[in-house]
């Protein structure tokens, strides 16, 4: 098994700026992909960045220019910099990452708990 655990959540007042950390630990051979969804109350869940292991990112046109996406392979540890945030960011924000547990076995997706984020004067 593989558990994610985030951190890093809050209240920031609008333009203000958050860092989420997401370490993974278990059973992990390798990690491809690793990346960050949100939901707001009422809304569905969303992709808001990815990074694959070669460090290539995607971001969601909401938060280009934003959010920086980086990761620590060493430390199997996604982080999300958040800056200039507004209230509409404000969401549980979930951690994501497709790992592999044996050199030969499948690759399966694990979800963090969810660390929340209020954006609020």
């Amino acid at each position: 098994q593989v558990q994610l655990v985030e951190s890093g959540g809050g209240l920031v007042q609008p333009g203000g700026s958050l860092r989420l950390s997401c370490a993974a630990s278990g059973s992990i051979f390798s990690i491809d992909s690793m990346g960050w969804y949100r939901q707001a109350p009422g809304k569905e869940r969303e992709l808001v960045a990815v990074i694959t292991d070669g460090a290539a990112t995607n971001y969601a046109d909401s938060v280009k220019g934003r959010f920086t996406i980086s990761r620590d392979n060493a430390k199997n540890t996604v982080y999300l910099q958040m800056n200039s945030l507004k209230p509409e960011d404000t969401a549980d924000y979930y951690c994501y990452a497709r790992v592999k547990s044996a050199r030969w076995g499948p690759r399966t997706g694990y979800w963090g708990q969810g660390t929340q984020v209020t954006v609020s004067s």
